[in-house]
């Protein structure tokens, strides 16, 4: 079985995976990531309630993710809640934690069908009790699933997540279960909630704003960006195409001359 980065198993069984992938995808990413920005800026310039716009976003995540299992790339991660989000007003809050509730009901089927993982990321203890137990059951389902791995991260934030994984490594170091010289960046990685997770080859953001917002902040370390004005709900399969496409024309260095690199992809 392949290994990650961080030298855990890597989830998805297969040790290629190119069988069915399109002839336009000559070098793509193995893990995409995705900022789904501007719901609430689509149902504004509707005249329309926030909700809708949310609603809108479900259906554009679900024609992403069928894009992306049926293009055969094996990780998908989108930034579906952040930690800030819980300073949004209740009804809007409750709101999208029914959609996610929903969404879960409605796409296990596919996901079992079509061989995908569900996982999530984040701080579930904010979570409402009944979406944690929706969560559960559905990791439960699809856990032996080896095609793709789906991930949301849901009350999210990547600097919190770096210190629960700071503080984890530091109770196993006061155990003496591991020695200080013995932490390294592969190490450290262990202890994040994406350990079992490639880092991402290509971060996505819709909406046209140009950051990060608190999100992979470890795991971005040589992504490559690629931000669109583009609202989340009007994002298709033709723009994740360009984006992808985008990300195919890219020369990655990780650090290294171009002189260092010749001959590899990319």
């Amino acid at each position: 079985m392949r290994m990650t980065r961080t030298g855990q198993k890597d989830p998805v069984a297969r040790e290629e995976v190119s069988v069915g992938r399109p002839s336009w995808l000559r070098n793509p990413p193995r893990h995409v990531a995705i900022i789904m920005d501007g719901n609430g800026r689509w149902a504004r310039k509707r005249h329309m309630p926030r909700i809708v716009g949310h609603r809108a976003g479900a259906t554009a995540v679900r024609t992403i993710v069928t894009a992306t299992r049926s293009w055969d790339i094996p990780y998908l991660t989108l930034y579906a809640f952040s930690w800030e989000n819980w300073s949004r007003p209740r009804q809007e809050v409750d709101t999208l934690m029914g959609l996610l509730e929903e969404y879960i009901d409605r796409e296990i089927r596919t996901m079992m069908e079509r061989e995908i993982r569900f996982f999530v990321v984040g701080d579930r203890a904010r979570l409402p009790s009944p979406v944690r137990s929706k969560i559960a059951w559905a990791e439960r389902e699809t856990k032996d699933n080896g095609r793709m791995v789906l991930t949301l991260a849901l009350s999210y934030s990547g600097r919190e997540e770096i210190v629960r994984a700071v503080q984890r490594l530091a109770e196993d170091v006061r155990k003496e279960r591991l020695a200080p010289d013995q932490i390294s960046e592969t190490v450290f990685s262990q202890y994040l909630e994406t350990s079992i997770l490639p880092p991402p080859d290509l971060l996505i953001r819709t909406s046209g704003e140009v950051r990060i917002s608190n999100f992979l902040l470890w795991q971005l370390a040589y992504t490559e960006m690629y931000f669109t004005p583009t609202l989340w709900p009007d994002f298709g399969e033709d723009d994740f195409r360009q984006a992808i496409e985008d990300f195919q024309e890219r020369r990655r260095r990780f650090g290294k001359a171009d002189e260092d690199i010749e001959g590899l992809p990319g």
